[in-house]
């Protein structure tokens, strides 16, 4: 029950992400907040890490990995994402991107030997369907070109983010999470400096308090917080279990929508918020934890 509680509140934390870049967008150059956010985000948790005496990864097979992760979660996830929301709907973005459990429990199959009780799979595949009846009412609000290139984005940042997190899984016995979540988002970080200032006028940002209010909410809560939730969730439950909770990531943007902004909520999405929500169920029921100080045998 804490371990699903848990895994609603990561959820949550990155619901909270969209609304809150839509507010910075308006103040900074696309990757320019993106590179902030990721860079600001790590070092709070390298921070904190520090302060508690975490050890440094000593192996260099574990750097490259926390290399690999910083450019697929954050490099190739920030960069996709940010971009997508000029060319495509939330609809479009939000089943594309709901894929990635899917995507992440085939990869887990393959590369690190995880095992998917039927039950499991049939929660995986429902929770997806239901996403799509809920992004129904949006999917035709796109044209030709937008969509190709939207979609591109989108594919790019749900791939680097299911590498990530088969790669997260590997190494979270043996690299401590703030250590581990603070140094993918600082490296990660670092090709996204490096494209925005080739492309973008990093000195365009304009730091008003709503500006400063929605970088401190999206890089601490929405980020780091959540990142390292994320990963010491993973040292005790397999990544397909925890990865079908992503589907409430678009079920809490809804809720959002409804409370703060008076958005209508039709039918179809009601129908597909149930199935979401039974799909996450038969999932959850599925988990087999193990506690946090087991090692990974695979």
């Amino acid at each position: 029950m804490i371990l699903n509680l848990r895994l609603v509140v990561v959820m949550f934390l990155w619901a909270i992400c969209f609304p809150l870049i839509t507010i910075g967008i308006e103040y900074s150059p696309h990757l320019t907040f993106a590179t902030i956010r990721a860079f600001m985000s790590g070092g709070a948790l390298l921070v904190v890490a520090s302060i508690l005496g975490c050890r440094l990864p000593r192996d260099v097979r574990d750097w490259l990995v926390l290399a690999a992760i910083g450019f697929g979660a954050t490099t190739l996830g920030f960069f996709g994402m940010f971009h997508a929301a000029e060319f495509v709907s939330p609809g479009i973005a939000t089943v594309i991107a709901s894929t990635q459990p899917l995507m992440a429990a085939l990869m887990a199959h393959w590369f690190i030997g995880e095992r998917l009780s039927n039950r499991g799979k049939i929660g995986l595949i429902l929770g997806f369907f239901g996403i799509v009846l809920i992004s129904v009412p949006q999917l035709s609000m796109n044209n030709s070109d937008a969509f190709l290139i939207g979609t591109g984005y989108i594919v790019a940042a749900t791939i680097g983010i299911t590498i990530s997190n088969v790669l997260i899984k590997k190494v979270v016995n043996r690299i401590d999470p703030l250590m581990a979540m603070g140094w993918q988002l600082v490296i990660g970080s670092i090709p996204l400096a490096v494209i925005a200032v080739a492309t973008e006028d990093p000195t365009a940002v304009n730091w008003t308090v709503e500006f400063l209010g929605s970088l401190i909410g999206l890089s601490l809560a929405g980020t780091a917080l959540a990142y390292w939730i994320w990963c010491r969730i993973l040292k005790s439950v397999k990544l397909s279990h925890a990865n079908a909770f992503t589907f409430l990531v678009p079920m809490f943007g809804l809720g959002m929508g409804l409370s703060f902004y008076g958005e209508q909520l039709p039918a179809i999405a009601m129908a597909g918020i149930a199935l979401t929500l039974l799909g996450i169920y038969q999932v959850a029921k599925s988990i087999e934890y193990r506690p946090a100080g087991d090692r990974d045998k695979n």
